[in-house]
């Protein structure tokens, strides 16, 4: 699903990336409100008001995510599909990179080779656009933050997106007041059809959400991770094979370049997951030899 999102947010033309984002923030809180109301899901509102720290950190990544659901909407529908995917290709590279450089973090060999290689497909990248490819570094950089502070905050996945939206749900609303006001709203005007895209923002935002929450608790983290990757390559094809953006010699470099980065990541974290298993296995069977082998030694003190 969220591999296809490209193909939804051109639907909701005329409206432009601000408008729609207003309406993402509106309708998610009341989606994400009624699920919390049917599951009776609220206690933890209550405990969230009285943390400041907490709230402060929910009020930070409302406002990376803010950032990061306007951009990408404006890209895709400006004609920039291929170089939003290239943000979330790089983004398990900037996330690391974050790792080391505020939690201090120490990198394994390879995922050192990966980070460099990943310097070097934006500076390649950068030469084929004839520019950094902000685009592709703000969508990184937002949502790696986005990440680090969500787990920070340590909230579920429906509970943090109701916080977020909560926090996100007064300056939304109030912007598209404004724009009813000035008669510049596509609410309405465009028909009930184009009205109910508009409020579908909602769903398209949390039903992948939902998705991604039941099965992180009955997936392998290994597999998760790897299962991630297949929406920035959806969106590669959307952009390349649906809406026929230009790939230069120069920008194949670079991609080449970010898919050998996570290459290296992906067999990294496969390898150090496979070790991580051994060992489990190793420490168990010695735990089941070690008390067969103090009774045999109680035994035979015994007999003596």
């Amino acid at each position: 699903m969220w591999g296809l999102v490209p193909l939804f947010w051109p639907l909701l033309k005329p409206a432009g990336a601000a408008e729609i984002l207003a309406h993402r923030m509106v309708w998610s809180l009341v989606l994400v409100g009624a699920v919390l109301l049917v599951l009776r899901r609220w206690a933890w509102a209550g405990e969230l008001l009285r943390q400041p720290r907490k709230l402060g950190l929910v009020t930070i990544a409302a406002a990376v995510i803010t950032v990061n659901w306007g951009l990408y909407i404006w890209s895709v529908n400006s004609g920039h599909v291929v170089e939003a995917s290239l943000g979330y290709f790089i983004n398990p590279l900037v996330t690391i990179s974050m790792g080391v450089l505020l939690l201090k973090e120490r990198l394994r060999p390879a995922q050192w080779a990966a980070v460099g290689v990943g310097f070097a497909a934006v500076l390649v990248l950068a030469v084929g656009y004839g520019r950094p490819p902000w685009i592709s570094l703000t969508l990184a950089f937002s949502f790696a933050t986005y990440g680090l502070v969500k787990k920070k905050v340590n909230l579920g996945g429906l509970e943090s997106l109701a916080a977020e939206t909560a926090i996100q749900f007064l300056p939304a609303l109030g912007f598209l007041l404004w724009l009813g006001a000035q008669g510049e709203s596509n609410f309405g005007p465009h028909g009930a059809g184009h009205a109910s895209l508009l409020a579908a923002t909602g769903l398209v935002t949390a039903i992948p959400l939902i998705c991604f929450g039941a099965a992180a608790i009955r997936v392998p983290l290994s597999t998760l991770g790897l299962l991630q990757y297949l929406a920035p390559v959806f969106q590669f094809l959307l952009g390349i094979v649906y809406f026929h953006e230009a790939m230069p010699p120069e920008r194949w470099a670079g991609f080449a370049l970010v898919w050998l980065a996570l290459t290296l990541l992906t067999w990294d974290a496969l390898r150090n997951a496979r070790r991580t298993r051994a060992e489990a296995v190793r420490l168990a069977a010695a735990k089941a030899v070690a008390p067969d082998a103090t009774k045999e030694a109680v035994q035979g003190t015994s007999a003596s």
